[in-house]
């Protein structure tokens, strides 16, 4: 994984090829999967949910960059894997589902806030738990395509900026509201 997924797509930071060698994939997806937790594709978790290929975490976690000084919020896509890899590198991390994502908050100082999935909107009830230049890095769908975006709080609003065309899997509790049109 680390020599033929990770290196060759441009996943080369130290701290994350440490990070993805020490976390056992294996552990994170159902017994009948554990034979190809490695593979170079999402993996079915049940239920809907999917455990996104290794390079996609890996790419995440590289424009993430969390630190000890990051108080970190990673909204889980279903197996626990992304936040088995970032519990180290941040200095305090929380964990929720979508369902629990969508849900107010009076929590307003996560400096890092990861999406495990993709999203077609980013939730106002993630963003206003953004501190004051907090980041985000999650999937974002436009056009039927997906993309690793990272993004910045400035203000009272995120503008997230899409870096490269990645295999998430999107978390369909973040998809815009489907309307009428001709």
């Amino acid at each position: 994984m680390i020599d033929s997924q990770l290196r060759t797509s441009g996943v080369n930071a130290e701290f994350v090829l440490r990070r993805m060698s020490a976390v056992a994939r294996e552990d994170f997806v159902p017994a009948a999967a554990k034979g190809v937790a490695y593979m170079d594709r999402a993996i079915a978790l049940g239920d809907g949910r999917w455990l996104a290929a290794p390079v996609v975490q890996g790419m995440m976690l590289q424009e993430a960059v969390p630190t000890l000084d990051d108080k970190a919020l990673v909204v889980d896509g279903g197996s626990g894997y992304l936040a088995a890899l970032v519990a180290p590198l941040a200095g305090s991390l929380d964990v929720v589902t979508p369902d629990e994502a969508l849900k107010a908050s009076r929590k307003k100082d996560y400096t890092l806030i990861l999406i495990d999935g993709a999203v077609e909107q980013l939730p106002e009830t993630l963003t206003k738990r953004l501190a004051s230049d907090g980041r985000v890095v999650c999937g974002l769908v436009r056009n039927g395509l997906t993309r690793l975006a990272i993004g910045r709080m400035a203000g009272d609003d995120v503008a997230l900026r899409a870096l490269a065309e990645v295999g998430m899997p999107v978390l369909p509790e973040f998809a815009k509201a489907r309307g009428w049109s001709f």
